[in-house]
């Protein structure tokens, strides 16, 4: 178990430094002058004078070679250092820190209604016998992934706040504000577990086991809740990992739709200002979120399934 969660954990920092690495690239090699871009907040046209841009320069280190400048910043975020806003002047993890909380209860509850109704869609598509029902409710999650997030939104939108007039259409007012974009950022994350789950469920059910269970008289819904669905959790355990970091990637569009702030609504500013330390911020922190989904699930595996040794996982 030890060389298990060292190899997972070293597979995590490289991760890391792969993403400060890729993203100090793509933002600090990209063509043209980014002190010039970030100077003018993003803006061609606008006006600033040399001296302005050799204090900014020095200021953030771009006078340097380009691998004193990598060696540098990477030092610093390896201190939880990654500069300064140059829009607000504000500490990068500060900015993060204050739009946090909106993100993770967004996050939170989304991740909640995923679970809850794409499981919950794919145990009664499994488990109904009424064949048009059957295919009705299979045929959603394909549908509900193809749907683009931000349409979803505008739909919502459109029928609950502007004609129906149940629930407010933008800002923060309360958990009433919270249930629009929840339910947004959890439709296509809901789809996609409902469509791992109920291809998991329904090879399960086909598998020998469950012919020996029925023979015996066991109950079709203890077959399907305590046979079918734990064998079909570990699949469903590994994406869930994966949609973690979705969640953070589809704040972008939600929190700019319904008008939140939060991390998603901080990164549309940031790169539209080509504020480029808290851009920089923003991807590692995003590939935090991820590897430490991903960690948390590695080390789950061998919990929920005997059938994952610790050996087979770390190969």
């Amino acid at each position: 178990m030890a060389r298990y969660i060292a190899v997972r954990l070293a597979l995590a920092v490289g991760v890391l430094w792969a993403a400060y690495t890729v993203s100090f690239v793509i933002l600090y090699l990209v063509p043209g002058d980014p002190v010039a871009a970030m100077a003018s907040g993003g803006q061609e046209g606008t006006p600033v004078s040399a001296e302005e841009l050799a204090a900014l320069r020095a200021q953030y280190g771009f006078d340097d070679p380009l691998l004193v400048q990598y060696g540098a910043r990477l030092w610093s975020a390896l201190q939880g250092d990654f500069g300064a806003s140059v829009q607000t002047g504000q500490s990068v993890t500060s900015a993060i820190a204050a739009a946090l909380p909106n993100t993770a209860q967004l996050a939170g509850s989304a991740f909640a209604l995923a679970v809850v109704g794409g499981i919950g869609l794919a145990l009664l598509a499994t488990f109904t016998q009424v064949r048009w029902l059957k295919q009705l409710l299979l045929g959603l999650p394909p549908l509900g992934v193809s749907l683009p997030t931000f349409w979803v939104g505008l739909v919502l939108v459109q029928w609950f706040s502007f004609q129906l007039g149940w629930l407010p259409a933008l800002g923060e007012h309360g958990w009433r504000s919270l249930v629009l974009p929840a339910i947004t950022l959890a439709f296509p994350i809901g789809a996609i577990l409902a469509q791992v789950t109920a291809s998991c469920l329904q090879e399960a059910l086909a598998e020998p086991y469950i012919v020996t269970a029925r023979a015996t008289g066991i109950t079709r819904r203890a077959i399907h809740l305590q046979h079918a669905l734990r064998n079909a959790a570990l699949p469903v355990l590994t994406i869930a990992g994966m949609v973690v970091g979705g969640l953070l990637a589809g704040s972008v569009v939600v929190e700019t739709v319904f008008s939140r702030a939060g991390v998603g609504r901080l990164t549309v500013t940031s790169v539209g200002f080509q504020d480029l330390p808290v851009v920089q911020g923003i991807v590692v922190f995003a590939a935090a979120i991820f590897v430490i989904a991903n960690l948390v699930v590695d080390l789950l595996l061998p919990l929920a399934d005997p059938r994952v040794t610790v050996g087979k996982a770390s190969t």
